[in-house]
C-alpha cells in the first residue's frame, strides 16, 4: 500500500459530500493506493447506482444482472461480522483455501473477470452498515494482516463522511420542497425505492383518502394514477439515476374534487447522496384549486377555434373527453374530433402531453 497516496484519498472524501458525481473518482484513487484493482459501496439493497470505480464497473454490472449478489457468500458471512464489531475483513477471515477452490463465486463469477482477492471495510450511516469492497487480482496478491490496519483508518471516516452526505443531501431536498411550499406548490421526493423522502406541508394540506402517504409510499385510489405510480417506481428502482425520467403528467382523479396532475423532476446535486438515495421530485397540482388556461388566451396562443377552446381548458383541468362533452353539452364524437384538432394544433399527442404543455399557461 502506497500510505501517502491512501491520506490523500482518505482527505477527498469530503469533497463527495457536496457533489455525489466524484465518488467514483475518489474510489479509483483510494483502489490504486491500496494496490486494488477498483473498489465499490456496499450496502443490504444493492442497484445499478452504487458507486464504484471504473476499474470494477464490468465486474460490478455482471454480479449484479447474473444475481451474484443474491448468492455472494463473501457479504453473507461478512456482514454479520461487521455488525460485532469488526472494522476490516478479508477473504482468509471468512473464507477457507479449500472452500475458494470450490466456490462457485470465485469460479464462475471472479476468475473470468481476473479478480480474486478481496477486502471489505465497514462504516455507518445513521443505523445502516455499508461496506467500502475492494478487489484484487491474483497478481496482486491477498490481503494481509498490516493491510487491514491500514485500511481500518478509512472506517471513521468513512462514517463521518457518509453521515454527513446524507444530511447535507436531506436538507437540500426539503430546502427544494419548502421553497415550492413558500409559493403554495405542493411537492413531494422518492427516492429509488419509491419511498417518499420528503413532503412540504402544502402537500400535506391536499391529502385526503384519495391521495395521501401511508408508510412512506403515496398512495392514489385511482386505478388508473396507482398504476402508472407503480411504473414510475418500478422505473426508479431498475434504472439508472441519469436515466430519463417520464415526461407525461400523472393525472389522479378524485371522487368530489377536482383532479391532481403529478408532474415529475429530477433530483440534482448533493440532494443526489447516495445514502440518501433521492430520485425524483412529484409537484403536483391541485385542479380544485386552479382554474385552468381561459378559452381566449389559448384561441390567441394556439389558433384554437371558440369551442375547441373551451374543450381544451376542461380538458386541461384533468377531465376526460366525455366528462367535457357533458359539460359543454355535445356529442362525443364531436368532442373526439375536436380533440384530434386540438392536438394537430398544439402539437401534442395525447392528453397527457396537453394537460402538461397547457399547466405552463
Amino acid at each position: 500500500m502506497d500510505m501517502e497516496r491512501l491520506r490523500a484519498a482518505r482527505a477527498r472524501l469530503g469533497d463527495a459530500v457536496v457533489d455525489p458525481a466524484v465518488w467514483p473518482e475518489i474510489l479509483h484513487q483510494v483502489s490504486a493506493a491500496v494496490g486494488a484493482v477498483g473498489a465499490s459501496l456496499q450496502t443490504d439493497v444493492q442497484t445499478s447506482e452504487i458507486p464504484r470505480s471504473p476499474g470494477v464497473d464490468e465486474g460490478f454490472r455482471y454480479y449484479l444482472a447474473n444475481g451474484w449478489y443474491l448468492r455472494d457468500i463473501r457479504g453473507r458471512r461478512a456482514f454479520p461480522l461487521l455488525l460485532s464489531g469488526k472494522k476490516v475483513l478479508i477473504d482468509q477471515d471468512i473464507i477457507t483455501s479449500d472452500e475458494m477452490r470450490r466456490s462457485d463465486m470465485y469460479n464462475e463469477l471472479l476468475a473470468p473477470l481476473g479478480l480474486k482477492w478481496w477486502a471489505l471495510v465497514g462504516f455507518w450511516v445513521d443505523s445502516a452498515l455499508w461496506g467500502l469492497s475492494f478487489q484484487r487480482s491474483s497478481r496482486e496478491g491477498p490481503f494481509d494482516v498490516n493491510d487491514k490496519r491500514s485500511l481500518a483508518s478509512l472506517s471513521q471516516r468513512l462514517t463521518d463522511t457518509a453521515t454527513l452526505s446524507k444530511a447535507v443531501g436531506q436538507a437540500v431536498l426539503s430546502g427544494v420542497t419548502n421553497a415550492m411550499g413558500l409559493v403554495n406548490q405542493p411537492a413531494l421526493a422518492l427516492d429509488r425505492m419509491g419511498f417518499v423522502l420528503d413532503a412540504n406541508a402544502t402537500a400535506e394540506q391536499i391529502f385526503d383518502d384519495d391521495m395521501r402517504v401511508c408508510n412512506r409510499r403515496l398512495i392514489v385510489r385511482d386505478p388508473r394514477a396507482r398504476s402508472t405510480l407503480q411504473v414510475l417506481v418500478d422505473q426508479l428502482r431498475t434504472t439508472p439515476d441519469a436515466a430519463a425520467l417520464p415526461v407525461d403528467p400523472i393525472v389522479v382523479s378524485r371522487r368530489a374534487k377536482q383532479p391532481v396532475v403529478i408532474r415529475i423532476l429530477p433530483v440534482y446535486g448533493a440532494a443526489r447522496s447516495p445514502f440518501l438515495g433521492a430520485r425524483a421530485l412529484l409537484v403536483l397540482s391541485d385542479l380544485e384549486l386552479k382554474s385552468g388556461p381561459q378559452p381566449p388566451v389559448l384561441t390567441q396562443i394556439f389558433g384554437l377555434s371558440r369551442s375547441e377552446a373551451k374543450l381544451a381548458a376542461i380538458v386541461a383541468k384533468g377531465r376526460s373527453p366525455q366528462e367535457a362533452a357533458a359539460e359543454l353539452g355535445i356529442a362525443q364524437e364531436t368532442a373526439r374530433n375536436q380533440l384530434k384538432s386540438i392536438f394537430a394544433k398544439t402539437g401534442t399527442h395525447r392528453q397527457g402531453e396537453l394537460i402538461a404543455l397547457l399547466s405552463k399557461l
